[in-house]
């Protein structure tokens, strides 16, 4: 199962892509202003994103169906 962490894009410089899905900064997906990322991993939780916030596939399916992540916001 995998698991996500939501990460400012500062913070990208801990990451060890060795020990995520993404490959590299170049293939995270970011926040429609630039300022968050997410890595996803598979079992034990890397040291590096130690005390971060972990999400589900579904937690993380709504938090990018935001308008921080999608823009598809429904007109009020």
């Amino acid at each position: 199962m995998k698991t996500f962490v939501i990460l400012n894009t500062d913070e990208l410089g801990i990451v060890d892509f060795d020990q995520v899905a993404e490959i590299s900064a170049e293939y995270c997906r970011y926040s429609l202003d630039g300022t968050k990322t997410f890595v996803k991993y598979i079992g034990e939780q890397p040291s590096f994103l130690s005390g971060k916030t972990e999400y589900t596939h579904s937690e993380m399916l709504t938090i990018l169906a935001t308008a921080e992540w999608s823009g598809n916001t429904p007109p009020e």
